[in-house]
């Protein structure tokens, strides 16, 4: 593991009762205010069996950083320091949001899980895409994907996103269309078929001449299975790169937490088994025609590996780090190693969909 890595563990089990004591959206600014300052990462965390490919893109590792954390990418640069293979930024809007009035983040610490009804609050498409314009002359060692979305208040959503894939494709190694948080009303109507295929069709539309990026889709994991075999008979057809299974759920399984009935979406622990189940349920429907990235409650290098397993080219963590600390990803992709060895895997990548 990196020191950047270990150091970050060791600092955060001795903050750790004081963050948890912390409003969580306040804990999570100081935490980018503790990161930003960090020297660009020059390396990634890799070695042949973790290295993979996908939609033409080289995958130092396939733990990749969740959307959320650095909505308006103001820490992408540190975030290889701690073991990710890649980075999805966002999600930004084409204009600046304030998103849902606080609070709005609930750490369920009973439950090892956290509520959110953030609603997009970002700084806007510009000025992330400032930032992202200076990280792009000086390089990054893995893969920056952008996460783009629609401002709550738009009379035109499919709109949104076309001005969000011209603004960023530009600086981006992928895009997120991201249709799939329950915090902004309506908005996942857009996984409904007509809606999805107009919306990629005006994402298709607006790419740059001669230079498209590939296009991941993020779907939400509270879906029936006829809205399952839509998307992917969109995706298929529209050409998705690669289909990111799931969101947050706005379902509530037992908890524990006096947060429990917080509005929003659940992330974390509680969401492993039913995000788990929507990626079987995806690559069943698509018999690993669409490449899959799986999200969702993965705090530890088995759940990764049963993800991975089921059919996930790659994965992002995001909520687990507020219980497991910074260096989970390095951790996640050195036992991904060892689970490959001991599974008899040249490659991580060769067990993607081995027990689908």
């Amino acid at each position: 593991m990196s020191l950047f890595a270990s150091a970050a563990d060791a600092a955060y089990g001795l903050v750790r009762p004081v963050v948890h004591a912390t409003d969580g959206e306040a804990a999570h600014n100081l935490t980018l205010a503790a990161l930003q300052p960090l020297p660009r990462a020059r390396r990634a965390l890799t070695s042949p069996v973790l290295a993979t490919e996908l939609a033409g893109l080289h995958f130092p590792n396939p733990v990749g950083l969740a959307p959320g954390f650095d909505k308006d990418a103001r820490v992408a640069h540190a975030m290889p320091h701690f073991g990710f293979g890649f980075v999805e930024v966002g999600t930004l809007t084409p204009l600046p949001q304030d998103g849902n009035p606080r609070p709005r983040l609930f750490r369920l610490v009973e439950d090892r899980a956290v509520v959110n009804r953030m609603g997009f609050n970002n700084g806007g498409q510009a000025k992330a895409a400032d930032r992202i314009a200076c990280l792009r002359r000086y390089g990054l060692p893995v893969p920056l994907g952008i996460n783009i979305g629609a401002n709550k208040d738009s009379a035109d959503r499919i709109a949104d996103y076309a001005k969000g894939t011209a603004a960023m494709a530009p600086l981006a190694d992928y895009l997120t269309v991201n249709i799939s948080s329950p915090n902004t009303p309506g908005l996942r109507a857009l996984q409904d078929r007509g809606a999805l295929e107009a919306l990629l069709d005006g994402v298709a539309a607006a790419q740059p001449a001669g230079a498209a990026k590939p296009v991941f889709l993020k779907v939400a994991p509270d879906l029936e299975p006829a809205d399952i075999d839509d998307i992917v008979a969109v995706a298929i057809d529209k050409r998705l790169a690669a289909i990111i299974v799931s969101n947050t759920t706005i379902t509530r399984p037992p908890l524990a937490s006096r947060h429990a009935d917080e509005a929003g979406g659940l992330s974390g622990a509680p969401l492993h088994d039913l995000a788990l189940q929507r990626l079987r349920d995806f690559r069943r429907a698509s018999g690993g025609a669409v490449p899959l990235i799986g999200v969702g409650g993965i705090a530890n290098s088995d759940q990764a590996w049963a993800r991975i397993r089921a059919g996930a080219s790659l994965i992002q963590i995001y909520s687990a780090m507020v219980f497991e600390g910074p260096g989970l990803a390095a951790r996640i992709a050195h036992g991904l190693e060892a689970r490959a060895a001991r599974d008899g895997f040249a490659r991580v990548s060769d067990a993607v969909g081995a027990d689908a």
